[in-house]
Order: C-alpha cells, then sequence, then structure tokens
C-alpha cells in the first residue's frame, strides 16, 4: 500500500530523505548532489546536510527539473543470465530495468548480480532500503544454488565456510552444503553475508570445483520461489515488514 500524498504528510522532512524517496538514489548519493550545489530549494541553492523542506509546500529542483516524491515500490524480478543489474550499459547489453513495462516508477537495482548469474533481484526506490541491503554492516544473507564442476568433498565444503583465499582476498561462505549430484558435477548451496565481486563463483574456483551455474534463490527473508526468468512481482505486506525489521529500515511500507 503506497504512502499517504506528500502534500498530507504531517511535517517536515530531511532534504537528502525527499529526494530519495524521489527516486533519486539513496540518501548518501542525494547527499552527494546537495554538496554539490545541485539541488534548489524555493529558489535558492541548498548545500546544508540539516536542510528541511515540507513536502507538498516547497519547491525543490534538481538540476532544474521539479522534484515529485514517488510512492514507494520494491520489486523482486527474478533475473535471467544475459543481462546486467546497471541502469546504463556502455556496451548496450540488455538491461534488468528493460524487463519491466512503462509507466513505472524509477527503480534501481539493489547490489548486482553478474551478468551470467541468475535468480533473485530487488529493484527499489527506496533508498534507505537500497543502502541498507547492500551496506556489509548489515549482513544480509544472500542464498545460491550453484552447479559445479565435479563432486566436492566434505572437507571443501568445510573451507568454505573455515575461508580460502581469491587473489589475495580472504572469502567465506556462512554455510556451504551439497543438494544433490548428476553424474560429473554437484548442485551446492552456498550462503554468503557479503556481496563482493564474483563472491560465489570465486568460492568455487578456490576449491578446485568452478561454477556452471549460479542462481541466487534468497536474499534474507525473501525467496525467489516459483517465479519465471524474467517476471517480477511486488513485495507483499509480510515481505516487506520482514525485510524492513531485518536492517531497521523503519515502518514505512515497501511495496
Amino acid at each position: 500500500m503506497p504512502d499517504a500524498p506528500a502534500g498530507q504528510r504531517a511535517g517536515p522532512e530531511r532534504l537528502q530523505r525527499f529526494l530519495a524517496r524521489a527516486g533519486f538514489g539513496s540518501r548518501r548519493g542525494c547527499e552527494e548532489l546537495i554538496r554539490a550545489g545541485r539541488v534548489v530549494v524555493n529558489g535558492v541553492v541548498v548545500r546544508a546536510m540539516g536542510t528541511t523542506v515540507m513536502p507538498g509546500r516547497d519547491t525543490v529542483r534538481v538540476d532544474e527539473k521539479a522534484v515529485r516524491p514517488q510512492r514507494p515500490l520494491t520489486l523482486v524480478l527474478h533475473k535471467p543470465a544475459g543481462t546486467v543489474t546497471t541502469l546504463k550499459d556502455p556496451e548496450g547489453r540488455r538491461l534488468v530495468t528493460d524487463l519491466l513495462p512503462p509507466g513505472l516508477p524509477r527503480l534501481y537495482p539493489v547490489g548486482r548480480l553478474d551478468y551470467w548469474t541468475e535468480g533473485l533481484l530487488l529493484l527499489t526506490n527506496d533508498g534507505q532500503l537500497a543502502l541498507r541491503l547492500s551496506h556489509p554492516r548489515y549482513g544480509v544473507p544472500k542464498v545460491y544454488e550453484v552447479k559445479v564442476k565435479g563432486v566436492p568433498a566434505p572437507e571443501a565444503l568445510e573451507r568454505l565456510v573455515t575461508g580460502v583465499r581469491s587473489r589475495g582476498e580472504p572469502l567465506r561462505a556462512l554455510r556451504a552444503r551439497r543438494l544433490r549430484v548428476a553424474q560429473k558435477n554437484a548442485t551446492l548451496e552456498i550462503a554468503v553475508a557479503e556481496g563482493r565481486h564474483h563472491h560465489v563463483r570465486r568460492l568455487c574456483e578456490a576449491i578446485g570445483h568452478p561454477a556452471l551455474k549460479v542462481v541466487r534463490v534468497a536474499l534474507g527473508p525473501l525467496r525467489l520461489g516459483d517465479l519465471p526468468r524474467g517476471a517480477f512481482r511486488p513485495l507483499t505486506e509480510s515481505e516487506a515488514r520482514a525485510l524492513r525489521e531485518l536492517v531497521g529500515a523503519g515502518s514505512r511500507r515497501a511495496s
């Protein structure tokens, strides 16, 4: 259920939060817009972080464009392989946002899944939620089903949890277990708390069992379930509440 219209809000709101709610990125990103002098409130350039505005009364512009807060929206998308989780791509590859219909608020991917990785990806215009879900401080667990070359021994799976080194960087999983074996390959369940570059693939390489296919099946309390590749859905009320409780992002609804 969306928030009340901006004009009905009870009191003033910090400028960076107002901008984030309008789809201009995370609060940190909106603070950079303010520092750069790109934000004008009631005809005056504002650079102070403590500035507040009254939604529905004050006029706010970014780069001369009027700011109108959007309704909060968070979607669960089943990202297919062969898509990129950015809003622009210099190579002209297909974007995850190309899978969405026109008319939606501007949405940003939460974190990244690499080009060939499939599975659960969040898209949101809630800057605070996006920042907290992506920040290592909150350690939101991400669960993957990974088809690997060969069949790892129990000792190899233990190494994933105790920690390995990849390209000089320490990496570890929260947990790792074997789900099934088919011919000369195995499918593993690997959970990690961070979103480092190619994290899961590098873990598998480090134990000598390269990943052949990677699918994210869960993010915190959210599950991919039977959502088809390329399809999306809004969060349910219970999912939105559980997600916000997990990262302490307040009570404002996310869908």
